[in-house]
This record gives structure tokens, sequence and C-alpha cells, in this order.
């Protein structure tokens, strides 16, 4: 394609070049055939003027006084080859013959004592016309700086078009080697004008598209990781329930792995429009108190437990939507890892959020699909260009949170 284009670019400018070139030559050949006529119209126009001044001052037609110009008082008088061209009533003329002459013909109507007469001015030019003599002796010349022009401007189109064509063809070449998951940067993006623009649209594009592959791999990943712990939890209850009938214990299980399905859609959704939330400034406190207001409505958990150390405000710089479903899922952590008599702290110091729950000794650890999903909350953290650490302990389980301080 590269190549095409220079090429019809080439052929474009070299056309024109030529074009150029022989319309110039044309117009010049033209420029100098109207003088040559102009001159010699001129001349008989002057001995037009003397013959009749001279028909008035001595009554007769007197021969010209010019070696080319030869006066005849009556239409017969004229050359054979002149009177085979010209009719009668033709004021002038010009005429061309075989044998080398070339004569200008110019009829002239004088009133002589009362009377009309016409007689005829009948010129040879042939020694006068310059540009045929010129194309015999100067031709070859003319020709060959004709010829030396039209290459240079071929060389100069064939340059022009290989350095105008090489910015698109340096861009084709590396959109052509770019793979998957490679860097996308393009030499060209820093050039002004409307090739510089179309460098950086495409590096926009290709980035956008890089990111919408891996946004769509993540989410295949996810969506095969973390729905198998509670589909396999529901399957498993099911199964059960043939046999025998759903007791109490299995319909929480059921209910369960249903919360946590719900749960992990919810995250694997935003996580995949993370790129199109827009980012804003967000008051982590209320989010934090909303969070804890939903804790208290879906768990049977006693609020006496919580101690809570936050400023007044805490404006941080992040998603509201993101925000929310980190600090719901870390809450539910908390109580999932501590059970329902568990103390929970929640504490912000030194730029990081600190919650942590306590872990009665003794017990197991337990594991749960979407709880304990820290694959998930990482990517929740990292969407927002925040950081996140889980740190499990015998007694106590903490999550600290350092999130991007608002501007």
């Amino acid at each position: 394609m590269a190549k095409s284009i220079r090429r019809r670019l080439f052929a474009a400018l070299a056309g024109f070049a030529v074009l150029l070139c022989v319309c110039y030559t044309g117009l010049a050949l033209v420029i100098a055939y109207v003088t040559e006529d102009m001159l010699v119209q001129h001349l008989l126009e002057r001995e037009a003027a003397a013959v009749s001044q001279r028909l008035q001052q001595q009554g007769e037609l007197s021969p010209s006084g010019s070696d080319l110009i030869t006066v005849y008082g009556r239409y017969l008088d004229l050359p054979q080859v002149v009177r085979e061209q010209v009719p009668p009533t033709a004021p002038r003329a010009e005429v061309f013959t075989t044998t080398g002459q070339h004569y200008h013909v110019l009829a002239l109507d004088i009133v002589a004592d009362g009377t009309r007469q016409r007689c005829y001015l009948l010129a040879d030019v042939a020694p006068v016309l310059v540009v045929s003599r010129l194309a015999q002796e100067v031709g070859g010349v003319v020709l060959g700086v004709a010829l030396a022009l039209i290459g240079l401007a071929l060389l100069l189109a064939y340059w022009l078009a290989r350095r105008l064509v090489l910015p698109l063809q340096r861009l084709a070449r590396e959109a052509r080697a770019l793979t998957a998951g490679s860097a996308v940067h393009f030499s060209e993006r820093d050039r002004p004008d409307e090739i510089g623009f179309l460098a950086r649209r495409l590096e926009t594009t290709f980035a956008e598209l890089q990111a919408a592959l891996r946004r769509e791999h993540a989410f295949a990943r996810d969506v095969s990781h973390e729905l198998r712990t509670p589909l396999t939890l529901m399957h498993n209850t099911l199964a059960l329930a043939e046999a025998q009938p759903l007791t109490a214990q299995g319909q929480v299980q059921l209910q369960q792995g249903v919360d946590d399905m719900r749960a992990t859609i919810e995250v694997l959704f935003a996580l995949a429009r993370a790129e199109q939330l827009p980012g804003d400034v967000v008051e982590l406190r209320s989010c934090m108190e909303q969070c804890l207001l939903r804790l208290l409505e879906e768990w049977a958990w006693d609020a006496s437990l919580l101690a809570l150390d936050l400023p007044e405000r805490l404006d941080v710089a992040g998603n509201p939507q993101l925000v929310m479903l980190l600090i719901n899922n870390c809450l539910a952590n908390a109580l999932f890892h501590g059970g329902p008599d568990c103390r929970i702290s929640i504490a912000f110091a030194q730029g990081s959020l600190h919650i942590v729950n306590t872990v009665p000794a003794g017990q197991p650890r337990r594991v749960q699909g979407f709880a304990h999903g820290q694959n998930l909350l990482l990517r929740l953290a990292q969407a927002m260009a925040w950081e996140i650490a889980f740190h499990p302990g015998e007694s106590a389980y903490r999550v600290v949170i350092v999130p991007v301080p608002a501007q």
C-alpha cells in the first residue's frame, strides 16, 4: 500500500511537471509566432500608409521602397500561387508555399480622382522569419535543455514523493510490527501535522483495544475462578437435598452461595467497567459509615464491638462505586474471619486505612469463595491506583488500604 501511494504521488507530481513544461513550451512558441505576425503586419500597414500618401501626391502607384514588399495595382498581377489561395475580396491573408516562400497579403482600397481603386501589398517574409530558423539552428540545444529540465523535474518529483510518503511508510511498518501486549509508541507522534495527529490517534486506539482485551481476559478468568466455589457449594447442597430434606444449615449454605455469586458478579462487572468509570473526590468516612450501616442490616453483629477512629472528613481520589465495593467486601471478610462475636477496629493513620478484626483462639482457618477473593480486592484497589495488603494472624486479621489523597 505504501509503495502504491508513493508511486501514485510520484506519477501525479511528474505528470504535473511535464504538463507545465509542455504548456510553457507551447506558450512560448505561440508568443513567438504571434510576435512575428504582428511585426509583419505592422510593416505592411506602414507601407500601406506610405503608398496612399504617394498616390495622393503623385497620382499614381509607385514601387515600394522595401525589398520585402511589392505593390500590385491589380489582383491579376499577383503571383499565381497567391491567387490560388487568396480570393479578391479578402482584406488580408497569409500564404504558405512548398517552394520556401511565405507571403503576407494586404488589400488596400485607395480613393484617387473620385474613383476607388484596390491595390495589393505582397510581402515575402521568409527572410525575416526567425522562429523557424531558430528551431533549425538551435533546436537541438533547446530540446536538450528541455529534456534536462524534465529530468530534473522528475528527480525532484521522486524526491518529494519519497520524502512525503516516508512518514506514512514508517507509521505503517510500526503498526504492522505491533503484537498483542506490546508497548504502543509511534515515532511520528510528535509531528505537528496530520501525520502526527494520526499517529497519536492510532496510539490511543491501540492502547484502548489492548486494555479492552486485557479486561476481557481478566473477566473470563475471574468468572471461571471466582464463581466455581459458590457453584460447587450450591451443587453439593442440592445433591444432598435429593437424598434427604434440605436442612436449615443447607438452606443457609445455599443462600450463602447465592449471595457470594451476586457479590462476585457485582465486583466483576465493576472491574470490567473500571476504566470507563469516572474518577472523582470521594469522602471516605461517609462511605465507611454507609458500609457499616449496611453491615448491621445484613449481619447479626453487635455494633458495640466496633472501634472507629477516623478524621471528621477524609477526602480521597477514587470512584465511589469501587470504593463502596472494596469497603463492603473488606468488612464482610472481617465478619467471616472473626465470626459474629469478633471486634472490628477501623482507623486511619499516616495515610493508611487499617481494618482489623479479632479471630477466636483455636478457630480453624475458614475459606469462602468471595470473601477470601483477595485477587478481586487487589484488582479493585489497582483500578483506582490504591494499595491494599492482607496480614492474617493467630488472633487478628488486618487489612491495610493506602488510598490516593485528593488533590
